[in-house]
């Protein structure tokens, strides 16, 4: 994101759900496993990972939708209510404390680039990835990757997420 313009706006087709990213993102990944293949029915999904209370609501508030998830634990999918684009995603792990944006429903996605392809294990044959971005065959170890202040961040969250979790149980 650029320092003079560093607010990114997206929402759906419709225009009904609007949506703010108050910063950059935690990071971005362009995950190619079969799952993000199936639900996104394109050969892969690029989430940019932010807090959820860094993303406004600008417009009407997304649906949550729950969908089933390779975990097991399923994701609730916001989409739009109308014309049911989803915007972002909240997995099981961290439940409602991290949103995977979906980076192609912001207005300016080309901002956005992955930091990382991941479970490439499993990409579709003809994409080829550029050598420049790493690239792992499934997860990958995040103290590696990540830049120092997303890992700040993220252990901002470990309490939070820790409590979602314990209310679960």
């Amino acid at each position: 994101m650029s320092p003079t313009n560093p607010l990114l706006e997206g929402g759906c087709d419709c225009r009904a759900v609007r949506y703010r990213l108050e910063s950059a993102p935690l990071f971005v990944h362009c995950c190619h496993c079969r799952w993000c293949q199936r639900e996104s029915g394109a050969s892969f999904a690029l989430n940019a990972m932010i807090e959820a209370v860094r993303v406004t609501t600008l417009g009407v508030a997304p649906e949550l939708v729950l969908t089933p998830s390779a975990s097991g634990r399923g994701q609730r999918i916001a989409r739009c209510p109308t014309c049911r684009v989803a915007v972002w995603s909240h997995y099981a792990g961290a439940g409602p404390i991290v949103a995977f944006v979906r980076v192609g429903t912001l207005d300016d996605p080309d901002r956005l680039p992955p930091d990382i392809h991941i479970f490439t294990i499993s990409k579709q044959a003809w994409v080829v990835l550029s050598p420049d971005t790493p690239a792992v065959p499934e997860y990958y170890d995040r103290d590696r990757y990540w830049p120092a202040e997303s890992l700040a961040r993220r252990a901002a969250l470990v309490p939070l997420i820790d409590a979602y979790e314990a209310g679960l149980r």
